[in-house]
């Protein structure tokens, strides 16, 4: 029996990475069910709900006014109103937003609840081969030169597998600066996961390097170290 949403709540809905069909039941009964879907972009979003018919009032909650709308989804809230927030793929809060308005329900309390899914880098790091036991997350690194190479540097002095998130802009500048940290490491970087044009690059930062600028630069990067 489907789940029945409860008013003053917020629920936490991870959605697809790529492709459509990894999405829980569980989510697609409280995205048919809650009072309002609050998304970063609402043309993206509409992309699943209308390929599961689901039809729903939307209002854009990103991180350019993240701190304005966590107010607005507050008084929704206390106006007794059940809303589920998504992002354009994968989990809210995990480099996206979410974090402001979780902090403040939790402080007006009002209840959260998380509907698990999909998460770009826990889909390449259980296919990579690396250690899953001991990994740190570190999301995306400052684009200033300097300051990243010396995350780079702190990161290497912990043995685990660092991940890392990157867009297609700057993905081979700091593919050049791991090269200069880990040149012997092995890295895996994984390119539009979980859709058709999936690539997983498994080499050392050199010849990662190589293979990429043989193909068509896109989409949003992971990147695995394994320094260990």
């Amino acid at each position: 029996m489907p789940e029945k949403v409860q008013p003053s709540t917020l629920y936490i809905v991870s959605t697809p990475i790529g492709n459509l069909e990894d999405i829980s039941i569980r989510a697609l009964n409280i995205l048919k069910s809650v009072d309002i879907i609050a998304c970063e972009d609402t043309r993206h979003s509409l992309k699943l709900l209308n390929y599961y018919d689901i039809k729903k009032k939307l209002i854009t909650y990103h991180s350019y006014n993240e701190e304005y709308s966590s107010a607005g989804l507050i008084k929704l809230l206390e106006n007794q109103k059940s809303l589920a927030l998504i992002t354009d793929g994968g989990t809210p809060c995990i480099s996206d937003p979410g974090y402001l308005i979780v902090n403040e329900c939790r402080k007006k309390g009002f209840d959260v609840i998380g509907i698990t899914g999909i998460s770009a880098f826990l889909n390449l790091l259980t296919v990579s081969g690396f250690r899953c036991d001991k990994f740190f997350f570190h999301g995306f690194l400052t684009p200033k030169v300097n300051k990243q190479k010396k995350k780079l540097s702190e990161m290497k002095e912990i043995e685990a597998t660092h991940i890392i998130y990157e867009g297609p802009h700057r993905i081979l500048k700091i593919l050049e600066n791991i090269k200069e940290i880990f040149p012997e490491k092995t890295i895996c970087l994984g390119k539009e996961l979980t859709k058709i044009n999936e690539t997983i690059i498994i080499d050392i930062p050199e010849n990662t390097i190589n293979l990429l600028k043989e193909k068509k630069i896109s989409g949003e990067f992971v990147i695995l170290i394994a320094n260990y």
